[in-house]
């Protein structure tokens, strides 16, 4: 169950309106804190304490929500980008913390300015208005980044692990690019921002994090359903130096139905010879659209018509 609280009993450690050059801190006081906390940085939960507020304060100038836009941010740590969503003016703002000594800790330091929810993110229900920050696990970052996606939430502001960022924003043709840069293609427009050294956390991690900003799509998305394309595109790019010609035929029927869906698609010509990273986002797109079933009679949405009841005949 989640808790929430805005506030507490005992008399808050609020932070000052400091310039992000004021808030500065190292390794070493965040080590104190920790240790006052009575935390032990935990790898399964990625925590790595961001120590660079002119960092927190780049992600909460890129966030940039309207007056009254609900904020919330994932993993609120120590409260480094809490505080720069908090000297921006973010209202109303709600951090989402796993750990409960870290929640409570934000709870006295923020009092009133922020409501702080002790939730994981990974199954918390964004609501899908509200614009998302948060310097993410790394990793649990695409779990999360999915879940926001298929919310729709309009505006997301995070950081990730390096590769993570260049896997999610890759076009056709990259290494890089794969089941996660069409799913991200699906659901809005990826940017990425500046690359973040390991030796601005604390404990380093052994991988660089990136700022990436996300935007989600307006209108309906172009396809009917998000599964099946999160399947063909698993199954494709599950042997990736595969040919097309030998790896659709795992998604249909039949080699020949395989080949009647790339039809209706307008796949290239020779598209049987190429791997599965050749092809844009949209070309799966449009194969999901023609490999969904026709809707039954009497049922818009192709779902077994509902059996009438036998009762009393």
């Amino acid at each position: 169950m989640s808790r929430t609280s805005t506030g507490s009993s005992s008399r808050p450690d609020r932070p000052s309106a400091a310039s992000p050059e004021e808030e500065r801190v190292d390794g070493a006081a965040i080590e104190r804190m920790l240790h006052e906390l009575g935390v032990r940085p935990s790898r399964d939960l990625g925590q790595s304490f961001l120590v660079d507020p002119f960092v927190a304060d780049a992600e909460a100038a890129l966030l940039d929500p309207p007056d009254g836009t609900p904020v919330f941010e994932v993993g609120g740590g120590l409260g480094i980008l809490t505080g720069a969503l908090i000297r921006r003016g973010a209202r109303p703002l709600t951090v989402v913390e796993r750990d409960p000594r870290l929640a409570r800790f934000l709870r006295r330091r923020f009092a009133e300015r922020a409501t702080v929810i002790e939730a994981d993110a990974r199954t918390f229900e964004f609501p899908p208005d509200a614009f998302v920050t948060g310097n993410l696990p790394f990793s649990v970052a695409t779990p999360i980044l999915l879940s926001l996606w298929k919310r729709r939430v309009p505006r997301i502001v995070v950081m990730v692990q390096k590769e993570v960022a260049e896997r999610i924003a890759a076009g056709p043709g990259s290494k890089a690019y794969g089941r996660i840069s069409i799913l991200a293609a699906l659901f809005g427009r990826t940017e990425l921002f500046r690359t973040v050294p390991s030796r601005l956390f604390h404990p380093p991690p052994e991988v660089e994090g990136r700022i990436l900003l996300f935007e989600a799509r307006s209108g309906k998305l172009p396809v009917p359903s998000v599964e099946r394309l999160e399947e063909l595109v698993r199954v494709l790019f599950s042997s990736r130096r595969k040919q097309l010609g030998n790896l659709l035929p795992r998604v249909a029927p039949s080699p020949s139905q395989a080949s009647e869906w790339a039809r209706i698609a307008a796949w290239p010509e020779g598209w049987e010879r190429r791997r599965p990273e050749e092809l844009p986002p949209e070309a799966y797109f449009a194969f999901a659209r023609a490999c969904e079933p026709p809707p039954r009679r009497g049922d818009p949405r192709g779902a077994p018509p509902r059996a009438r009841s036998s009762a009393g005949g």
